[in-house]
């Protein structure tokens, strides 16, 4: 079948304009990676050189995805683009020209830890305070600078930004940067956002680099380019300023990463620097049910910032959109649990069905706990990827000081381990040695010799042990790891911990090496396009580059997935539960001193609701524990923003006080209208009268010594009310009793954690 007959006319006009500047806004479930694939194979299909195609994607995910699809439709020509993440894409233009710049072609990446633990370094070495020049907080202000093409230098000398910092009480921020910079350079490193602002300043510096590129890269995609930042794009429109063939695909309404300097105004100003782009517009949802596809339009069109579209969809019409409302949180993770094995059993569908997504990780604990009670098998995403584990990471930095030997982080993580006798004090005189030099650490125990330093001969052997490795370095990456990884003493360090966590550390060394010896079978061509066997730089260049999206995202096995929302960015699930839809925590209270940052949180909220493919429910508590108390809660505002004939409501608690399905709203005689403003008040709520009755926990309670209790005894419990104790069974930590408390049932609670006070 003819590709282009299976895409509708929007899609279809989108694919067929090959030249000049092109603007796809796509909406919710419209398509855009089927777009994406045969727009590229609709170039190839037109003689357009793979070689000239650059195409580049925010995940190594997304782009393994859609080069299959191109090589499927045209086969082992799709090898031949350019086709990758930017970070990806820019590290391997810096690998050939980085000598243009001052750094070596084997320059390290520094991830976020090496990164903070270079910062924590710094900030001891001039005897700052560490609590308010916190490693984290400085590198997130670092980061926001490099997007914004602000060097160290340019920071120094900005009065703003110097003023800013002085208010905040970091005034020597500015030095701490340029500090971390010269530092990183020293090393042959760069992070995350170096490789923007490298390629950046090496298409500005070098006139011809750039122009070489330029005549290269003659067809430019960017896929979500709404999540581009400021770096970014300049780097795109510098590339594309010769043909301007340049084609962006995104949604403003999915703008959702402001935190990590996504700038929505490159897809909203888009036109402005290319008057002449072509906007084509995919309306269609393909995933969701109508319900649910005008329930988010009726969110997202209350933004002020946005480009108008009208998404619809020919799928059916399906379910209202249930609201439910619990008392905590913790009941309200039962009651998602509950809805959840219900659905289970009377649909006969899967785990991986569903989805839990909230705002922050933190909530994710009342919805573990209600799933394990449930033996619902769930999985959170978000969480340590395989390579920020310890015994990874050690393995890691011994390929990378091989690699690289000036890599300062990485030489320190591995010059002690295992314990080969090279002290604390030994590598602080080092580190004074070489900052009064002015050369690296390596430089300095390169020739140990001449500064006198004791130990000199153990650490002798390390350099003599470092660059027998590096004779290695041209055969295949798995024997050049395995071998680094037994003559280090790594593997023999893992393999005599017997313990659990021990063997589970050896385990993943093992995965490790497992997953070298795969890739090391594959082959890469070279710059002259000759196939060559994959070294380890190639490896270690490919770890280097990973996302936590292309870490995270397995989603093969079957388990519920919960995650943040901005985790769940770019997924579909057939059942979705978005919960704790309360005022300052979704919208965030951090979110709330601009429109602009409430239009991204009403955008995150459209995001989630977009998710779901068949039913979708939200839900919220009255009350939540955070920091120790109980805290009241209101309803989310976007709740109450969306048009209230796409929703059903659920009432709680049956008279008994436990859970029940009832939707009231099918009540006779009532207004949906009305009752949303009565489902979503935080007063009036009709819960069972023992509910309603019942105060909100004093987080002063003190309950009494309860060693004595015994049957027959009244009880007060700061949640639960006054109770009659039925039973006390077993003994020290694992004594219970079973107590029947007035409207809220009888509970076992365990004593050594119930706060309870004696009545009589």
């Amino acid at each position: 079948m003819d590709y282009l007959q299976t895409l509708n006319e929007a899609q279809r006009a989108a694919v067929e304009q090959i030249d000049g500047p092109v603007m796809i806004v796509a909406g919710a479930g419209s398509g855009k990676t089927r777009v994406l694939t045969y727009r590229i194979v609709h170039m190839l299909r037109h003689d357009v050189d793979p070689f000239q195609i650059l195409s580049l994607t925010f995940t190594n995910k997304a782009a393994k995805e859609m080069r299959h699809r191109v090589q499927v439709a045209v086969g082992t020509e799709a090898k031949n683009i350019w086709m990758g993440t930017f970070h990806s894409i820019f590290s391997r233009i810096l690998r050939s020209e980085a000598d243009k710049i001052g750094y070596p072609r084997n320059f390290t990446i520094y991830d976020s830890d090496d990164s903070k633990s270079l910062l924590k370094t710094i900030v001891n070495e001039m005897k700052l305070d560490d609590k308010l020049y916190k490693p984290a907080g400085l590198l997130g202000r670092i980061s926001s600078a490099k997007n914004s093409l602000i060097t160290a230098e340019e920071y120094l000398m900005n009065d703003e930004l110097a003023e800013n910092d002085n208010s905040s009480g970091r005034p020597k921020f500015g030095i701490i940067f340029k500090t971390y910079q010269d530092r990183c350079f020293r090393a042959g490193a760069m992070d995350f956002d170096d490789l923007l602002v490298n390629t950046y300043k090496l298409f500005a510096n070098h006139l011809d680099t750039l122009n070489k590129y330029q005549h290269l890269f003659r067809y430019i995609m960017v896929d979500e380019f709404q999540d581009t930042n400021h770096a970014q794009y300049m780097i795109i429109k510098k590339l594309s300023a010769v043909h301007q063939n340049i084609a962006v695909v995104g949604d403003d309404a999915q703008s959702i990463y402001a935190f990590r300097g996504a700038n929505i105004k490159n897809i909203l100003g888009f036109q402005r620097d290319f008057p002449d782009v072509k906007t084509f517009k995919l309306e269609q949802n393909y995933r969701s049910t109508q319900n649910i596809v005008n329930a988010a339009s009726s969110v997202i069109e209350k933004n002020r910032d946005q480009i108008k579209k009208n998404v619809w969809t020919d799928n059916e019409n399906g379910e209202k959109i249930r609201v439910m409302k619990a008392l905590t949180d913790n009941e309200e993770g039962k009651l998602v649990a509950s809805s959840i094995f219900q659905e289970k059993m009377n649909s006969h569908v899967m785990n991986n069905d569903f989805a839990i997504l909230y705002r922050t990780n933190a909530q994710s604990r009342s919805m573990e706990e209600a799933l394990r009670k449930s033996s619902i098998p769930y999985k959170i995403y978000g969480g340590m990827s395989f390579y920020q584990r310890k015994e990874i990471k050690d393995l890691l930095a011994y390929f990378r000081v091989v690699l690289n030997p000036k890599d300062e982080e990485a030489l320190k993580r591995i010059i002690n381990y295992p314990v080969r006798g090279i002290g604390k004090t030994t590598m602080e005189k080092i580190t004074i040695i070489a900052d009064h030099n002015k050369v690296s650490l390596w430089d300095v125990i390169e020739n140990i010799g001449q500064f006198g330093l004791k130990g000199g001969g153990v650490i002798e052997d390390f350099v003599t042990m470092i660059k027998s490795f590096q004779v290695q370095m041209d055969k295949n990456a798995y024997d050049v790891a395995m071998h680094i990884a037994k003559q280090s003493g790594v593997l023999k360090n893992l393999y005599e911990d017997k313990t659990v966590e021990g063997i589970a550390r050896y385990e993943n060394i093992e995965e490790l090496l497992s997953g070298i010896k795969e890739f090391s079978v594959e082959e890469t061509a070279d710059e002259d396009g000759v196939l060559q066997p994959n070294k380890l730089a190639d490896f270690m260049s490919n770890v280097a580059l990973l996302t936590n999206d292309d870490n995270d995202k397995n989603l093969d096995k079957d388990h519920v997935s919960l995650m943040t929302i901005h985790s769940a960015k770019g997924l579909e699930f057939k059942y979705v539960y978005v919960v704790g839809l309360e005022e300052n925590l979704f919208p965030s209270q951090l979110s709330l001193n601009s429109r602009q940052e409430l239009e991204e949180e009403r955008r995150l909220f459209y995001v989630a609701l977009t998710r779901a493919m068949k039913r979708l429910t939200l839900s919220f508590a009255t009350s939540r524990f955070k920091f120790g108390s109980i805290i009241n809660a209101e309803p989310s505002r976007f709740l109450q923003e969306i048009d209230p004939q796409f929703l059903s409501f659920e009432s709680l608690f049956n008279s008994k006080g436990t859970f029940k399905e009832n939707k009231i709203s099918d009540s006779p005689g009532r207004s949906l209208s009305g009752l949303q403003k009565k489902v979503l008040n935080p007063v009036k709520t009709s819960f069972s009268k023992t509910a309603a009755a019942s105060p909100p926990p004093d987080p002063n309670f003190v309950g009494d010594d309860t060693s004595n209790l015994q049957t027959g005894m009244n009880v007060e419990h700061q949640r639960f009310g006054k109770g009659i104790v039925l039973s006390v069974e077993g003994a020290g930590d694992n004594k219970k009793a079973n107590i029947d408390f007035e409207g809220n049932g009888k509970k076992m609670l365990v004593l050594k954690f119930a706060k309870l006070k004696i009545l009589a």
